[in-house]
């Protein structure tokens, strides 16, 4: 499994049914769970950004497609990361020539 780590900013439309955004996260977590996808944190933040979300998906595609579903509903937009454990950089530092 591949870690991801979007950050989410609302939209105008998420910022007014922000009081809905626990529910809203909850039911994205079971729905992409029939994808291999599980979230691991989600954190709602201070500053640029309004959530960090933490997330597993089989492969890039797979995290794409699930990120493009949401923010196809209009409430954000992410900007997200693929994340690396020490033991994933390590089996890459391995390739470096």
């Amino acid at each position: 499994m591949a870690t991801y780590i979007s950050l989410v900013q609302f939209t105008d439309k998420g910022i007014q049914a922000a009081k809905d955004t626990t529910q809203r996260v909850a039911d994205w977590a079971a729905k992409v769970q029939s994808k291999g996808v599980s979230i691991k944190q989600m954190y709602w933040t201070l500053g640029q950004y309004d959530q960090v979300c933490v997330f597993d998906a089989p492969d890039d595609e797979t995290a794409a497609s699930v990120l493009l579903a949401a923010d196809m509903l209009g409430n954000i937009r992410t900007q997200t990361l693929r994340a690396f454990t020490a033991s994933e950089m390590e089996k890459i530092l391995a390739k470096v020539p």
